[in-house]
This record gives structure tokens, sequence and C-alpha cells, in this order.
């Protein structure tokens, strides 16, 4: 592949709902410029950039892929992205290193959930954007329609249509340019005079974006109120300026399955999308503060490593962007956030699975390199005398849990090391040892998400995992002062066990532990303290009540005796043990139970549905409110009641429904609640003692 400078790259992320052509859109543009000679399709599994056995099986995108279109002396590097909401990290770091994006709407479903979604995240990254009404040679399809649905996207900037569609469902046959005023057939090969039944949509449409470039430039405006009439260089030039500012959005059509619009659309790409040149810089944290990085080979240099994948073949591949500077291959480079240099081997070009080895990579071009050592996502490399680090986007909190085990006693040494490498690939996705329930809890976005994780740790990994709904992660306490007394006396012949220990015990408000001895006289040597407090300690971890960790208790040794032949530090670790749990009894326990905030955001129409689900939920809601004609409700539930709401909000709506969760607090569990916790853990202990 040949070199591009800086200002004839572009980087354009294709988001959208799931289904909405981002990947077939992607292989007409390959096809097009004769990168592929065959187009795939997506149902057939043979597209570019569906190429993990998963993706196939499911015909479904499951992470970003890169496609290099070379069009007219330019290099367009295409994100295609996923659309399932369950991989809307993959989406979040490609929009991170785009300078700008396509926004498919179907052209017969119009704006779905997804697409509600990524538009935020565009907001989010303040990209200037296309919204592309695809597939639009499908029956039923419907332009107007579409089209009135995408402009409830946006409150700030409005949609300007560029293109009319030449036709609908069978008749499509192109697209009308609003630039040209001219009928484009084809791949974009031919053009003709506007049919006359498009004429007079044609000219109304004309003016609306006449208007639009000249509210993109102040000269331009005032030539145009004085009633001069504007050049085609100026209407194109005022419009770009627009668009970039974000004050409007241009709307093009195309049907990508049959290789309609897909030229005009890269013409629109290269003339009114930016360049990294002409994007507004990165900003990093330097040594000195905040450092502006416009995109220049002479500057200093910046790369941000957005992706990492495990590659069967070459092992560990970091896709990066080069912010400023160039990356030559056999170079080394300083890891800023790890403080650790790493030598670049070779670089590559990434088009699908498929790797095109080049010497350098400039400013504002995005390319992988193999075999890093301690490079992750999230990390900037450079020059080890200039130091900065690059932000990282910030990723939504994991809706989706589950307890994921070893299926062999040889996957069981394996499984700490292949749960990192999944979590390395994917920043939604975390892992974590939980301690009061000893299991290893997995998390993501939703249950799509962790079966693809399961399958790529056998398939990648070759480690085989078995998952179950996890225990909720309960908490114990007091309420009240507690008071005890135990004496441990063993007598085996010889040296015997003794140790009496009185205790007392209280609620701790701002800490989790506690423990003071108030002993005076000597009756306990201050020697046997540290073994009164590791008993105390073991209880808490082991719990009381249903066997979950004990926590905010002060605990006071009052008295007790010693013997000075049969004493020991285990007897009174013992003494402290058991003392502790008569204690506890005597204090009035409790359960804790997480609460989460949650955000929910459905459709008006399932709001009744809704909201009398989450009351069956046991949650308290704090409010609702309207958001982009959508209904948002805020509550607060306890974890134990939506561990599978994800689920359960998609069937709900339809898959209209999304939300958000954070963890806000503990609280007492109810009573009845708390008696079936106890008798679940009792059934639990009696089957791992029968088993």
């Amino acid at each position: 592949m040949k070199e591009y400078a800086t200002e004839y790259i572009r980087n354009v992320a294709l988001v959208s709902h799931s289904g909405g052509g981002k990947t077939s859109l992607g292989e007409a543009m390959l096809y097009l410029t004769g990168a592929i000679t065959r187009m795939g399709k997506v149902e057939d599994g043979n597209t570019v950039s569906d190429f993990e056995d998963e993706e196939i099986r499911r015909s479904l995108s499951l992470s970003t892929s890169i496609l290099p279109v070379e069009y007219k002396d330019h290099k367009i590097n295409v994100l295609d992205t996923p659309g399932y909401t369950d991989f809307v990290g993959e989406v979040i770091s490609a929009l991170r290193v785009a300078d700008s994006a396509v926004v498919l709407v179907d052209s017969v479903a119009g704006v779905e959930v997804g697409t509600e979604i990524v538009w935020g995240f565009c907001d989010t990254f303040k990209l200037p954007r296309f919204v592309v009404i695809s597939k639009m040679n499908r029956d039923n399809a419907n332009f107007q329609a579409a089209l009135d649905s995408a402009r409830g996207l946006s409150s700030s900037a409005s949609l300007i249509p560029v293109q009319l569609p030449w036709g609908e469902k069978h008749d499509f046959k192109g697209v009308i340019d609003l630039f040209r005023m001219q009928a484009i057939s084809g791949n974009g090969g031919g053009s003709e005079p506007i049919p006359d039944e498009y004429q007079d949509a044609a000219d109304e449409a004309r003016i609306a974006l006449v208007e639009a470039a000249a509210e993109g430039d102040d000269v331009l405006l005032e030539k145009y109120l004085e009633g001069e009439e504007l050049s085609a260089e100026e209407v194109a030039n005022g419009f770009r300026k627009a668009v970039l500012f974000g004050q409007f959005v241009p709307v093009l059509v195309t049907a990508s399955t049959a290789g309609l619009g897909i030229e005009p659309l890269l013409e629109m790409i290269i003339e009114l999308l930016p360049s990294p040149a002409n994007a507004p810089p990165a900003i990093a944290q330097g040594a000195s503060g905040e450092q502006s990085l416009p995109a220049s080979n002479t500057g200093q240099l910046a790369v941000y490593v957005w992706k990492t994948t495990a590659d069967p073949f070459v092992g560990k591949l970091n896709y990066m962007r080069i912010y400023s500077g160039t990356l030559r291959s056999d170079t080394r480079v300083w890891n800023h956030k790890k403080g650790v240099e790493e030598r670049l081997g070779t670089l590559y070009v990434m088009c699908g699975k498929g790797q095109k080895p080049v010497k350098i990579i400039h400013a504002g071009d995005i390319g992988t390199v193999a075999k890093l050592g301690e490079t992750d996502t999230g990390d900037t490399l450079g020059d080890k005398a200039q130091p900065l680090v690059l932000p990282t986007p910030e990723y939504p909190n994991a809706l989706f849990s589950v307890a994921v085990s070893p299926k062999t006693q040889a996957d069981s040494t394996k499984i700490s090391p292949t749960l990192t490498r999944l979590c390395e690939e994917d920043p939604t996705l975390s892992w974590h040892q939980e301690s009061s329930t000893n299991q290893t809890i997995l998390q993501g976005m939703g249950d799509q998400h962790i079966d693809v994780a399961i399958r790529k740790a056998e398939s990648k990994f070759q480690v085989g995992l078995s998952t179950k709904v996890p225990r909720v992660p309960y908490r114990e306490t007091i309420t009240k002062e507690g008071r005890s007394q135990y004496r441990h006396k063993k007598q085996t012949g010889g040296s015997g066990q003794f140790a009496e220990v009185h205790m007392r015990i209280e609620p701790l408000e701002e800490e989790e532990f506690e423990f003071v001895s108030k002993v005076f006289g000597g009756a306990i040597s201050s020697g046997y303290m540290p073994a009164i407090e590791k008993g105390v300690r073991r209880v808490m971890r082991q719990g009381v009540v249903a066997g979950y960790p004990v926590e905010k208790v002060k605990v006071f040794i009052t008295d007790g005796k010693e013997h000075p032949v049969d004493s020991k530090a285990v007897a009174f670790e013992i003494a402290g043990r058991e003392a502790f749990k008569l204690a506890v009894k005597d204090a009035a326990p409790v359960m804790l139970e997480p609460v989460m905030d949650i955000r929910v955001t459905v459709p008006e129409a399932n709001m009744g549905d809704v909201l009398g689900d989450l009351n069956s939920r046991r949650a308290r809601v704090q409010g609702m409110e309207t958001e982009r004609g959508r209904s948002v409700v805020t509550a607060q539930v306890p974890l134990a009641e939506i561990q599978r709401y994800t689920t359960d909000l998609r069937s709900m709506t339809g898959g209209r429904g999304f939300f958000t969760m954070t963890l806000s607090h503990y609280q007492v569990v109810p009573s009845h609640v708390t008696e079936e916790i106890i008798a679940a853990r009792q059934r639990e202990i009696s089957k791992q003692v029968s088993d």
C-alpha cells in the first residue's frame, strides 16, 4: 500500500443500530475501489470485516474492523463497528480515534435504539457526521419516513439532504446529487439530467442546501442575503465549514448490496469530512500541563493504542493511531503510561484480518504492530524525553455478571491469565475475585457479550469455562451492642489448651473494623491479643448469619483468663473466634445488600410496563422525565433483583430499552428476604457436603 500524507487521509467510523448495513457498506466500498474482486455477504459469512468465527456463526459484527479504502489518491480508513448494544465498548474505542462518523439509518426501520446510543457517543466526541439512509432498494423502503425519524436525533444540528433517492424499493436507480444537480446511476459511472418527476423536489432541497452553505460562512451569508447567486464552489466550501462546525449534518442515500450510491458517498467523504490535519488537535497531558497536538509529521511523536487483540498466528496485536509525528518499523518507543521501552517490529495496515506491511505510518493514520510486551489498550507511546499521555474515553459500567469456573483441572491453572487477556481486548469486560462469595466474576454489557467472551476463551486460548448466576455479595453487620464470653479448654493428656475471652462489640459507622484491648491487670497477656484479633477477623471473613463477610464492627476485649502452662496463641484464637460469634448473635445482626442506581430509557409506550416491573423488584423510583421523545426512569434497586435485567428489559421493550447501572450503597435486607437467603445458603452448604 502506498504512503498517504496526513491531508489525504480520512478516518471515518461507520455506526448504527445492529443490522443497519455497515458491514455491507464497507464491503461495497472495497469492491468499488478494486480492493476485492468479489463482494461478500454477511449471511454467507464471507465479508472482509466479519472474519472471526463467532461473527460468521452469528452473522453479526462483534468487533471493530479497519477497511482502508483507496479512492482518488485518498485513503479512507473505514472503521466498521458492531451495532449490537452489548459491544458498545468497540464503538467507543473506534469513535475515540475517528475524525468523523457515518450514521446509518435503515430505510424501513428508521432510527432505532442503537442509533440513538451511537449518536450520543458521536456528540461526546464532537464528531462531524453524515446520516446515510441505507437499504433504499428494500421492500417498504421509505426515504422521507427514515429522514423524519433521523431528524429527531439532534436538537442542535439540522439534517440537510445533499442527495435524494432516484426511485425507491425495487425501482431505486441511484441518487440525485444536489451539489451538481445531476442524477447519478449505478456506481456513479454515469450521470444525466434530473428526471422531470424529481425536479421540483430537487429544486426545493437545493434551496435548503444553499441556505445551509451560506450559514457556514459570514461572507457567503451576506452575499446570499443581498440576492447574489452562490457559485458551486462557494456552496461546497460554505457547506463544508458548516458540517465541520457541527451546524449541519448531510443526509445521503445508498443501497450497498446493489452497489448504488457508493461512489457519491466516497466523493462526499473526501469533500465534506475532515482530514486529521483539519480536525481539532488532540489534547494530551504533558509534563507542564495540557498540550495541543496538531496532526503533523514534524510534531512530537504521540501514538494512542485504542484496541488490542489476541491473534492466533502473531500473538498480541495492538491497533494504534498516530496523532503526531511519524512511526517507523524496527524502532524503539517509550510507553509513557507503563514507563517501559517497547521495540517495534514490522508495522502493518489492516484490511479486516489481512495485514499489509508498511515501513512508515504518517501523522493521522491508523496501523498495527504485533508482540509488544507491556503495551495495552489506552496506552500512549512516544519519545521518552517528551512525556505525555493521551486521554482514554469513559466506558459504561458493566450491566451483566456471571460466575465462571474451570471445566477441568487443566483449565483451572489458565483461568486467570485467560480472563486478563480477554479484558485487555475489551475495556467493557472486567473480572475479579469476589471475596465474600469466593467466586470468580466476569462482568460485561449483556448475555451475548459474556457468551462471546466464553466462546473466545475456548477457541483462542483453549480454556473451557462454565458459567452460572453469581451469588449476590451480601454483607453482615450488627445494629446494637453485644456481649459474650467464651472459655476454650482442652485437655488430652500432657500439655492442654486454655483461654477465656470476655468481649463487647458495637456498631462502627465510619470504618470497617476496629479492635481495642480494655484488659487491665494482666488478666490476658498483651502477647495474646494478636491471636484473639486473628480469630475475630477469620469469623468476619466467613460470616455468622449466612456466611457473608461481617463489617462495621468495633470489638473490645474487656476481660479474660489465661493459664500459666496451658494457654497458647491458638487457644486464644479459638476463644476469640467463638466469643465473636456469640457477641454478634447478641447484637441484633442484620444482612446488608448492594443497591444500584439505575437509569432506564424506554419508548413512552413501554413506560407503564417498566414501572410495574420495577415495583415488583423492590425498586424505589427517584424520578421520571422525557428525553428526545423517550421516557427516562431513575431508581434505586437491590442488585439481587436486577442481575438479569439486561435480558428482561430487552424482552419487555422489544429491544428498544436500555439502562445504565452503578453501585449506590448497601442497605438492610428485609427480614423475609433474609430468611430466604439463609435457607438458600443452608441448602448450598448441604449440597456441598453431600457432593
